[in-house]
């Protein structure tokens, strides 16, 4: 009895070792730490890498982060630029992570939160804009589609108190995040520009090759069936006579 007690204690022991555990069954398939040094130079992924694990301790979405810098090296951004964006946007990250806090101290904000302030902040919205609308904010409500859309209102030309009170009356009337969505105007085919890198607006590339961007990322094409002559004048078209009407 002991023996067959013994033996059952060691298949057992042994099935917990060769069993893998939850952390290994749970990495998951892609990593975009090895696909980064894959894209990028390793002098800049390096560097990259390092921003994102200290963007990781720092406790900001650092997966937002390594999926931002993916998106430009697969649009052909230069490595440069994508090394600066990486470093701007965990500093705007920091930026509405520490306002978010502030703002909403019994809420902790949530990664999608901290991603969407700190995008909001690049494209132009004022950091008392985004501690008025948490404060504001009914209790509970998620704050990530709330400063997505005030975001791209601002970036599309709304002063940031405007798009405040537009976003913060919606909210406070208790309209759902789709609601709140149809606030945005569709978003045209240049939203993955150069421009849209998120360097600093007051250097940041636009459409259109720009200094301080990639180069030629950007630049306007002409609509499907415009000749590229350059803005040169076109030759005018000659017509051909009418043929001579036939006698009767």
């Amino acid at each position: 009895m002991r023996l067959i007690q013994s033996l059952a204690s060691v298949a057992l022991g042994a099935s917990m070792v060769l069993a893998p555990s939850p952390a290994v069954a749970q990495t998951p398939a892609f990593d975009p730490s090895a696909r980064l040094r894959e894209v990028l130079p390793a002098d800049v992924a390096e560097r990259v890498l390092a921003r994102i694990a200290e963007a990781r301790a720092r406790e900001l979405p650092a997966q937002a982060i390594e999926n931002r810098a993916l998106k430009f090296a697969a649009r052909g951004v230069a490595p440069s630029d994508i090394e600066q964006s990486v470093v701007q946007q965990v500093e705007r990250m920091s930026a509405a992570k520490g306002i978010l806090e502030s703002a909403r101290p019994t809420n902790r904000p949530s990664a999608d939160e901290i991603d969407a302030g700190g995008e909001a902040i690049r494209q132009g919205v004022d950091g008392s804009a985004v501690s008025d609308l948490a404060r504001s904010a009914p209790s509970g409500r998620s704050l990530a589609v709330p400063l997505f859309v005030m975001g791209s209102l601002v970036e599309r030309g709304l002063p940031s108190d405007e798009a405040l009170a537009r976003v913060r009356d919606r909210m406070l009337a208790r309209a759902s995040d789709a609601e709140l969505e149809a606030l945005t105007p569709a978003r045209n085919a240049a939203a993955g520009s150069a421009g849209q890198v998120g360097l600093d607006r007051a250097g940041a590339a636009r459409p259109g090759g720009t200094p301080g961007g990639p180069t030629g990322a950007g630049t306007p094409r002409a609509p499907t069936g415009v000749p590229q002559n350059g803005g040169k004048a076109s030759a005018p078209t000659k017509v051909p006579p009418p043929p001579p009407a036939r006698r009767p």
